[in-house]
């Protein structure tokens, strides 16, 4: 299985967009530049696991909501 960072940055720009939280509130919470939510927003990179874990409890779900993973082909787990 593999991360699909653009997907995984749309459901962070979705979840925060629908609780109502701005770009600045993800930067205050997870103390990272606006340009590094930037970037995961476009998929350009992932937040870290430690960042994963204050955004989902700002957005109220588990890490597994946020995150998408494709499985790769040939892969039969």
């Amino acid at each position: 299985m593999t991360i699909n960072m653009i997907a995984t940055g749309q459901n962070i720009r979705n979840m925060r967009y629908n609780k109502g939280l701005k770009i600045a509130d993800l930067q205050d919470a997870c103390m990272v530049s606006r340009n590094a939510i930037c970037k995961w927003q476009s998929g350009e990179s992932i937040p870290t696991i430690d960042n994963l874990v204050i955004i989902a409890d700002l957005f109220g779900c588990k890490i597994d909501d946020i995150i998408v993973c494709d499985r790769t082909v040939g892969n039969d787990r």
